[in-house]
């Protein structure tokens, strides 16, 4: 291991690093200033509570980035640790329906006593190792392409997580698995063909169990929050007061911010009239705080994030590595995309939070480990290319 560490390190990719630990320490300083008067005012506690959890969330972030960054990721291609993550991945699915809490609408989170637990958030990155971990050893097999041996076991699997998460109802998380599981599966090597049949067998199997249910319980689905969202996607204005609160408070959060914005800590709208601003509405603070320019550090950020993965995957010759690098990006790609979209109108809401600004223990800490594996292949890539 020592042999190891001194063989990759030495190709530690810098600015993969530097930009993850700008994008952590502004949302940290951002959650603060967001929180300040929700905390008080809402929770009748001291201003710095949001800020004093997330801060003890990162010094747990931290050290899973590294430990994820000199773990071997060729261990993911192997049995022991594909059945340890899918065991910890469905463990925590099972719990949340056994023993978990309803928030914002679903039945998603487990209250351990020190600290709550997302499951989804695991069931995001583990399906990521998974898929990764099959599809790699498929591949060096020369099987990629077989109906019987590629796709059955890994659609089960996917289907499986995603009607989990699915009965919480968490539907924002489960587009985002879905989607990211795909994704996996396209930078597998697989042909379109298979690859065509792989997605269709998904959103079959997926249809059989979810649309009776839509239609004989629908109640169970379509609640009145989820419908007043879906009412205030298409004119949030005609219930400015209700479902459509937060949306028109965060669009005038955005439209005060103009260039430079308001100034850091000068938001009028985190005063109480945009809900629990620190989470999937932190953007609309940033914006009014800071400006077009805060906004673009941020959407540069993560940018910079999602195309090194996607260039890595495209140039590195290990399919697991491949896989890994795909599914990494792609994870925090789409889900940017999801928590930007709602809060700008682009699609309904859905309470994602943005990968490393908002508040959340268990997001991340578990994008700081998955930053740790991209960051663990960036470097072995450099050390592949280095050999040459």
């Amino acid at each position: 291991m020592k042999q190891y560490i001194k063989r990759y390190v030495k190709h530690f990719d810098y600015p993969l690093f530097f930009v993850y630990i700008a994008l952590a320490v502004f949302g940290l300083v951002m959650i603060y200033s967001a929180s300040m008067a929700w905390s008080v005012n809402y929770y009748d506690d001291e201003p710095d509570r949001f800020y004093i959890q997330q801060l003890i969330n990162l010094s747990l972030a931290f050290p899973a980035f590294a430990i994820a960054a000199v773990f071997p990721y060729k261990h993911f291609g192997k049995k022991w640790m594909m059945m340890t993550v899918l065991a910890v991945v469905f463990l925590g699915l099972l719990l949340v329906h056994l023993i978990g809490y309803e928030a914002g609408g679903a039945r998603s989170w487990i209250d351990i006593g020190f600290v709550n637990i997302q499951p989804s958030e695991v069931a995001k990155v583990g399906i990521i190792f998974y898929l990764a971990g099959v599809f790699s050893n498929k591949y060096k097999k020369g099987n990629i392409n077989k109906l019987n041996e590629s796709i059955a076991p890994p659609v089960i699997i996917l289907t499986l997580v995603l009607l989990s998460v699915f009965f919480e109802p968490d539907l924002g998380s489960m587009m985002i698995i879905g989607a990211v599981g795909l994704s996996v599966m396209a930078a597998s090597g697989i042909s379109f063909k298979f690859f065509a049949k792989m997605a269709g067998w998904v959103i079959a199997a997926c249809a059989v169990f979810i649309v009776p249910i839509m239609l004989f319980a629908s109640d169970m689905i379509f609640t009145e929050k989820r419908l007043g969202r879906l009412d205030a996607f298409f004119n949030p204005f005609s219930d400015e007061l209700g479902f459509g609160l937060q949306i028109v408070n965060g669009y005038l959060a955005i439209g005060s911010g103009g260039l430079s914005g308001l100034g850091l800590g000068q938001s009028i709208q985190k005063l109480g009239y945009l809900p629990e601003p620190h989470t999937d509405f932190i953007m609309s603070v940033i914006a009014e705080e800071l400006g077009v320019l805060g906004v673009l550090f941020v959407l540069g950020g993560l940018a910079f994030i999602v195309l090194r993965g996607l260039s890595i995957a495209m140039t590195t010759k290990d399919p697991l590595a491949r896989m890994l690098a795909t599914g990494v990006s792609s994870m925090i790609g789409i889900q940017s995309f999801v928590n930007l979209g709602g809060l700008s109108g682009i699609i309904p809401l859905t309470g994602v939070t943005l990968p490393f600004i908002s508040y959340g223990g268990t997001s991340v800490i578990l994008l700081s480990l998955a930053m740790g594996v991209l960051m663990n292949v960036s470097m072995f890539h450099k050390f592949e290319k280095s050999k040459k």
